[in-house]
């Protein structure tokens, strides 16, 4: 299977005249339900059709890491496992704060977009600006525990937008809270769904969303609660096309 994810993959980048850029860190957050009992389903919406980037595409949140998610308070610790594979070939800084960062900015944009807070209860006092003040109201600070990375895929060269992301997972009993509208106050995602896998392989999906769902699938089919010392998948591009390497 790794073979035709990474041919379609190369396949579909053919556009790389661009200056080249460094990838900006990104994040995106999987919340898998798993009350139904059955296999768990993920949320995702549909990208609002005034984006020039990708419009109309159903995509989970997320997005590009902002400087303040790394001055944003957290509780608990990664996995060191989970540690290890969000760091893996980061060029510098390699900074604790930097991996903290790829959480919060997961945890932000999905509460952004899709309306809900994954946190957990604190005593902390602190002052969120911006949506994060979402969270400071509720007293609730992003948690490291329960993240799971699913994979990581750096842009091609020479694209118009270049981003590292960090695909990280989390199960929906990390849901602190949510807003009664099913959306995020930013509106950049429409149709927010829990959608089945094979569900969601169905709709008009960029290249890389429907590779991570494949590669989710094939992990969950032998590792349903995701083990951190599972190996995940690294696509980066050498040459003239996508490398998959293991980590």
């Amino acid at each position: 299977m790794s073979e035709n994810l990474v041919q379609r993959l190369s396949q579909a980048e053919r556009h790389m005249n661009n200056p080249n850029l460094r990838p900006k860190d990104a994040a995106t957050l999987l919340v898998l339900d798993r009350s139904g009992g059955g296999s768990p389903r993920v949320l995702m919406g549909r990208r609002h059709m005034r984006h020039r980037f990708m419009p109309g595409m159903f995509v989970f949140p997320g997005g590009r890491v902002d400087p303040a998610d790394s001055r944003i308070p957290v509780t608990g610790s990664y996995h060191p496992e989970v540690a290890r594979k969000l760091t893996h070939a980061m060029k510098a800084p390699r900074t604790e704060a930097r991996a903290r960062a790829f959480t919060v900015a997961a945890v932000r944009e999905t509460y952004e977009e899709a309306g809900l807070l994954v946190g957990t209860p604190s005593d902390l006092a602190w002052q969120g600006k911006d949506d994060m003040a979402a969270f400071s109201e509720r007293r609730l600070l992003p948690d490291l525990t329960p993240i799971r990375l699913i994979a990581r895929a750096i842009t091609p060269p020479r694209r118009p937008r270049r981003f590292d992301t960090r695909f990280l997972a989390v199960f929906a009993d990390a849901i602190a809270d949510r807003l009664p509208s099913g959306t995020g106050p930013s509106g950049e995602l429409e149709d927010v769904h829990w959608l089945s896998l094979d569900d969601a392989k169905a709709l008009e999906l960029p290249t890389i969303t429907l590779t991570i769902i494949e590669e989710l699938q094939a992990r969950l089919a032998v590792d349903p609660d995701l083990d951190p010392a599972t190996p995940v998948p690294y696509y980066y591009w050498r040459g003239s096309g996508f490398v998959r390497e293991e980590i």
